[in-house]
């Protein structure tokens, strides 16, 4: 049989190095299910029926039999087929005790997040919950981010779970793994490698010298985005209380919206369904930091991932994204005029180049070693380009089944970067739209608190459209009448780059 390894590409290496003690990269969703046929006579979950199921769809996620390896001398990571794969060490089951509340079970799930995969085996565990009421279960899914983006992560989801409810698991087909040639024989081939791609530069350097290629056009374009996107991020953003070193330990809430809701406002008041997201968690925020008495100079920048995955590569593990770095509308506290801020801002930048800029550098990884991409991140994230992570994951529009159990929720979890306390991930799934909030345990002690202030922005958004009355609620600031945020209106040119849904 021949040989087999796969080289990780810049992006997913960078996801490596990122790692830390307190920063574990991995992305997660908790999902609930009702019990269908898997709930036992006497209480419980058939988990060895769930977990022949789960043998019988990795054929369709190869990457989740794989692990990592090392090149010797430049110790660049590869994917290689795990010959001890062993799938009861991958989907764990645990229980609540019954009958288990929400809040439980987000205590549960941010000490399940807490644990770092095992780099010596493929980078994934799902765990399943039982004891939720009505003989609900949970399933929280995480796979390493060096393995997926939020695209692909969908993408593993419906392979993993299936699209029509099934009493019975398909076929687990038999699988070999595919041997991996010796160290020497990888050294050899990276060595060959690199020189063919330092060639094929110097062919088309020519060329690139008389404007052939690129176009001057594109070139122009990649060189300005590039220079856009490292000038907004050169002067350091807001200086806040989630601003901090974390520690490893997490505190977790979700949310959730009908999707008809959040599609009202953007009918009422024009615009994208991502201006209607932005403008809600601008509102949160400036409640958030008004109820801590907190002044926040300076600009207050998110970070917002971008997929640049083409359909042709839908399906495919690793990550194809690209970012934006988001300034939001914090000092403005009319919820109609930061509506049309930021809705000013998402149609100026629609047509430009603003994610070009975050992809030509994640590119530029690909031509490294992992020795510079573990520089690069390190340096990336002692910096304070950002104050927030905040991803928007477009879910299945169509129920997904766990055999015959149908998920009814899906609610996201984001993993924390150095010095970021907080960081929110956003996923639709069939009519309703989530809300999934990962804090550090010390930093965001008051994530219930944080996720009260979004359902009240979100309030306030929806009366200001003329939608429904404005609601009394306890996340209202404490001193309303102390406007003590200081956030400059964010420069024309550099405020604000989403896409539109």
């Amino acid at each position: 049989m021949d040989t087999w390894y796969e080289r990780l590409s810049g992006l997913d290496q960078a996801f490596l190095h990122f790692e830390t003690q307190n920063t574990y990269m991995h992305v997660a969703l908790t999902a609930i299910f009702e019990p269908g046929t898997l709930a036992r006579a006497r209480g419980g979950l058939d988990i060895r029926r769930i977990r022949r199921h789960i043998a019988s769809r990795l054929r369709l996620i190869p990457r989740y039999r794989q692990r990592l390896a090392y090149i010797p001398v430049t110790n660049d990571p590869v994917w290689i087929d795990d010959a001890d794969f062993d799938l009861e060490y991958h989907v764990r089951h645990t229980r609540l005790p019954s009958p288990g509340t929400d809040r439980q079970l987000q205590t549960l799930c941010a000490r399940l997040l807490e644990q770092p995969l095992d780099r010596g085996r493929p980078l994934w565990e799902l765990w399943l919950i039982e004891g939720l009421p009505g003989n609900r279960f949970a399933m929280l899914a995480k796979v390493h981010h060096c393995m997926v983006d939020g695209i692909a992560g969908v993408d593993i989801l419906a392979a993993l779970l299936g699209m029509q409810a099934q009493s019975e698991s398909d076929k687990v087909e038999r699988w070999t793994p595919r041997p991996t040639p010796d160290t020497g024989g990888m050294l050899r081939d990276d060595v060959g490698r690199r020189a063919r791609t330092a060639w094929s530069l110097l062919q088309r350097a020519p060329r690139l010298w008389r404007g052939e290629l690129p176009t001057p056009t594109d070139l122009g374009s990649r060189i300005s985005a590039v220079w856009d996107l490292v000038r907004t991020g050169l002067p350091g953003s807001a200086e806040t209380s989630l601003n901090q070193p974390i520690s490893p330990h997490r505190r977790v809430d979700w949310l959730s919206f009908e999707l008809a809701e959040l599609k009202a406002i953007k009918a009422r008041l024009g615009g994208a369904l991502n201006d209607v997201v932005l403008t809600t968690m601008a509102g949160a925020l400036r409640r958030f930091f008004l109820r801590r008495d907190e002044a926040v100079g300076g600009e207050f920048r998110v970070l917002v991932p971008v997929s640049v995955r083409n359909q042709d590569e839908r399906g495919q593990a690793g990550n194809r994204v690209s970012m934006w770095l988001t300034p939001l509308p914090l000092d403005e506290p009319n919820p109609l005029r930061r509506y049309e801020r930021i809705r000013e801002t998402t149609e100026r930048y629609k047509n430009d180049h603003s994610a070009l800029g975050g992809e030509v550098l994640t590119q530029t990884a690909d031509w490294t070693t992992s020795l510079v991409v573990g520089l690069a991140t390190r340096l990336l994230t002692r910096s304070r380009v950002f104050n927030l992570i905040v991803t928007n994951v477009p879910g299945p529009p169509i129920p997904l089944y766990l055999l015959d159990a149908p998920m009814v929720a899906a609610y996201p979890h984001v993993p924390l970067f150095e010095n970021q306390g907080l960081g929110i991930a956003l996923f639709s799934y069939v009519d309703h739209f989530t809300f999934g909030f990962v804090g550090d345990w010390d930093l965001v002690a008051d994530i219930h608190q944080l996720a009260a202030d979004v359902q009240a922005a979100f309030s306030e958004l929806r009366a200001a459209a003329g939608l429904i009355a404005p609601a009394t609620t306890p996340s209202t600031p404490k001193h309303p009448q102390r406007q003590r945020l200081t956030l400059r209106r964010p420069v024309p040119g550099h405020d604000l780059a989403v896409a539109a849904q």
